[in-house]
C-alpha cells in the first residue's frame, strides 16, 4: 500500500531539490558543478625583499597538478555560500572574497596571510592548510598562544599542539633564515608549499585615533597595516574567526577573511540525504535485460533486481530509492546494494510500517522512518547516521532498534549512550554523583523515549512494566565523552546523540573506538549547533555523513517529517 504524499510544506530543513519531481522522458541528474581549474600561481618573493621586487606572473600548469585553493570566505560563519564541494575540484565562485584576494587570484600572485590566534586554536593544523601561500605570525599571536596553553580543555590542547609544531619548524634554523621565511613543508606536509614568517621587528602601523593600542586585536590590525605599507604589491590578508575583528579590519580598509578550510560543504543544502526519487519512467529506461531473484535473510524474503541504465552512475551503495506513481500503481521502495559501472543491484525493503514487523512495539510512520529502521536493523551496516529536525523520531527509532537487538535477537550485549554536554542556556554548575548520575540531566531525551517504549506493552501490567524497565536499565550504560579516549567497545550498540555539536576531531575519536561487532549510530540536527566556532558546514556530523557515503557498511537517512505532535510540527514550521 503506497504511503501518503508529502505535505506541501513539510516540517523539514530539506530543500525542494532533495526530492526532485521527474518529468516523463527526463532523467534526474545529480547537481554537480564542474569548474575549470585556474592556472597555478608562482611564488612571490620573500617578505623582506618585496619592496623592490616586481610582481611575479602566473605560469600555466596542467590542471590535474594544480593544488586546491584554500577555502576561506569573508562571510560570517552562519552564512551559506552557494557552491558545490567535490573531491577533485572546489569552486571558488560563490564564495565572496575580499577585493585583495580576488585581484591576487586574477594576477596569479601568492598571498601573505596574517593569522589570528583563534584560527590556530580552532584548527592546530591550519599552519599547513594554505597550500602555496605564505603565513605571517605576529608576536601578539604567540603571546596569546602562551596564555592559553594551560589546562586540559580542547583549546589548551590545540594551543600546545601549535606550539610544538612551531618549535619543530624553528628548531634548527639560523637567525637570518627566519627573516627570509621557513618552508612549511619542512615537517613532511607536502601540500604546504608556502613559507612561515615571524614578526622580528617592531612595526608601527597607524591606527585610527581612539583605538586602545594595548589590545591584542588592535595590535594585529596594526601589523597588517604595516605589512601593507612595507610590501606594496603583495596582497596581505587577515584571517580570523572573530567576526568583530573582521568588521573592524574592513572598517579600516584592511582585507579580512574567515577561516573556512575545515568546512566539508559550503552549502548544507547539498549534503547527502541518503534518498533519491526515481523518475516514473525508470523501469522503461532501465528494464532492458533486467535480472531478478529472491533471497532469504534472517527470516525475511528480499527481492533483488540487477539492472543497467543511465541513472546508475549517480547512485551510491546503501542509498535508498523510491518510486511513487501518481496513477494509482503500487509504490517501489528499494536500496542500492551493489554498483559496478553502469550496473546496479537494487534490493527490496522490509516494511516496518506494518504491525507484524514492529521493532519493540514501534512502527514506521513515514517513508524515511522505514528507511531508517532498515538501516538500524541491518547487522551488516556498522555505521548509521540519522539527520532530522526535532520530532522526526531519531532517538526513538535508534533506542527501539537497540533494545530489539540487545534483548531479543542478542546481536549486541549492551547499549551505550553518550552525547556532548553543551548547555542551551546558562550552565547549572557542577553535578554530584557518579559518571552516570552526572550525565543523567543530559539524558532526559532517552528517559522520555524509554517511557514511550515501556508503555507499548499494555498486557504486562504495572509489575511487568517495572521489571521490564529494570531489565532495560541494566542493559543501557550512559557514558561521558571525556573518558572515551583509549577505550574499545566490543559487541556494543553505541548511540551518539546530538552529534552536530562534535568537531570532526572528536567524532573521529569516537568512531575509532569501535571494536568487532559494534554498531555506531550518530543522531543530530545540524540546525541546532551550540558549540562555539562550529557551523553547519564544519560540524563533525556533516563531516562523517560526507566521508562515509557510498561505503558498503554504512548508511544515512535524512528524516523529513516530524511525527511528535501537530503542535511541534507547526512550531518547527512557523517559529
Amino acid at each position: 500500500m503506497p504511503l501518503p504524499k508529502l505535505p506541501t510544506k513539510p516540517a523539514a530543513l530539506l530543500s525542494v531539490q532533495d526530492y526532485p519531481k521527474a518529468e516523463v522522458g527526463k532523467t534526474v541528474k545529480p547537481r554537480i558543478a564542474i569548474v575549470e581549474p585556474a592556472a597555478r600561481p608562482v611564488r612571490a618573493a620573500p617578505v623582506a625583499k618585496l619592496i623592490a621586487a616586481p610582481i611575479p606572473q602566473a605560469r600555466n600548469k596542467p590542471a590535474e597538478n594544480r593544488p586546491i585553493e584554500s577555502r576561506k570566505s569573508d562571510k560570517a560563519p552562519n552564512d551559506n555560500p552557494r557552491s558545490v564541494t567535490d573531491k577533485t575540484a572546489k569552486s571558488t565562485e560563490g564564495r565572496p572574497k575580499s577585493s585583495t584576494s580576488r585581484a591576487a587570484d586574477k594576477s596569479g600572485v601568492t598571498k601573505l596571510f596574517v593569522l589570528d590566534t583563534n584560527v590556530l586554536m580552532h584548527d592546530p593544523s591550519s599552519l599547513f592548510r594554505f597550500e602555496e601561500h605564505d603565513i605571517y605570525l605576529p608576536m601578539v599571536t604567540l603571546e596569546e598562544l602562551d596564555n592559553h596553553k594551560k589546562g586540559m580543555s580542547e583549546v589548551a590542547r590545540n594551543a600546545r599542539q601549535v606550539s610544538r609544531s612551531l618549535d619543530a619548524l624553528v628548531g634548527d634554523v639560523v637567525d637570518d633564515q627566519i627573516d627570509h621565511g621557513i618552508p612549511l613543508s619542512k615537517l613532511g606536509n607536502k601540500d604546504a608549499k608556502g613559507r612561515l614568517f615571524f614578526q622580528t621587528k617592531l612595526q608601527n602601523g597607524t591606527l585610527p585615533e581612539g583605538l586602545p593600542v594595548g589590545k591584542a586585536d588592535n595590535q594585529i590590525l596594526g601589523v597588517v597595516r604595516a605589512l601593507e605599507a612595507e610590501t606594496p604589491g603583495r596582497p596581505v590578508v587577515l584571517v580570523s574567526k572573530d567576526i568583530n575583528m573582521r568588521i573592524k579590519a574592513r572598517a579600516m580598509g584592511l582585507p579580512a577573511e574567515d577561516y573556512f578550510n575545515d568546512h566539508v560543504l559550503e552549502d548544507t543544502d547539498l549534503l547527502y540525504s541518503g534518498i533519491q526519487q526515481l523518475p516514473d519512467d525508470f523501469w522503461i529506461k532501465h528494464g532492458k535485460g533486467i535480472e531478478s531473484w529472491q533471497e532469504n535473510k534472517l527470516g525475511t524474503g528480499y527481492t533483488f533486481y540487477r539492472l543497467t541504465g543511465p541513472l546508475v552512475p549517480s547512485l551510491l551503495v546503501n542509498q535508498f530509492v523510491f518510486i511513487e506513481p501518481k496513477n494509482g500503481e503500487a509504490a517501489f521502495y528499494g536500496q542500492v546494494t551493489q554498483i559496478n559501472g553502469k550496473t546496479a543491484v537494487l534490493q527490496s525493503l522490509r516494511d516496518y510500517a506494518h504491525a507484524k514487523n514492529s521493532v519493540w512495539g514501534v512502527t514506521a510512520r513515514n517513508r524515511e522512518q522505514n528507511f531508517a529502521l532498515n538501516l538500524l536493523m541491518n547487522p551488516e551496516c556498522d555505521f548509521v547516521t540519522l539527520l532530522g529536525q526535532a520530532g522526526t523520531g531519531k532517538t526513538l527509532l535508534a533506542l527501539a532498534a537497540g533494545l530489539a537487538q540487545v534483548l531479543e535477537t542478542k546481536t549486541y550485549n549492551e547499549i551505550i549512550v553518550t552525547r556532548v554536554t553543551v548547555p542551551v542556556g546558562e550552565d547549572i554548575g557542577f553535578l554530584p554523583g557518579t559518571e552516570e548520575e552526572k550525565m543523567g540531566p543530559w539524558m532526559g531525551a532517552f528517559d522520555d523515549n524509554l517511557e514511550v517504549l515501556n508503555k507499548s506493552d499494555s498486557d504486562a501490567g504495572e509489575w511487568g512494566r517495572a521489571a521490564t524497565q529494570d531489565l532495560i536499565r541494566s542493559k543501557i550504560k550512559i557514558k561521558s565523552l571525556n573518558f572515551m579516549r583509549g577505550r574499545t567497545f566490543v559487541n556494543k550498540f553505541l548511540i551518539i546523540d546530538e552529534a552536530q555539536n562534535l568537531t570532526p576531531k572528536q567524532i573521529k575519536t569516537l568512531v575509532t573506538r569501535a571494536g568487532p561487532g559494534t554498531k555506531i549510530i550518530c543522531l543530530g540536527n545540524i540546525a541546532q549547533i551550540d558549540t562555539p566556532y562550529l557551523t553547519e558546514g564544519s560540524s563533525g556530523l556533516t563531516y562523517v555523513v560526507d566521508r562515509f557515503k557510498g561505503w558498503s557498511h554504512s548508511g544515512h537517512v535524512t528524516l523529513a517529517r516530524g511525527e511528535r505532535s501537530r503542535l511541534a510540527d507547526h512550531a518547527s514550521e512557523v517559529l
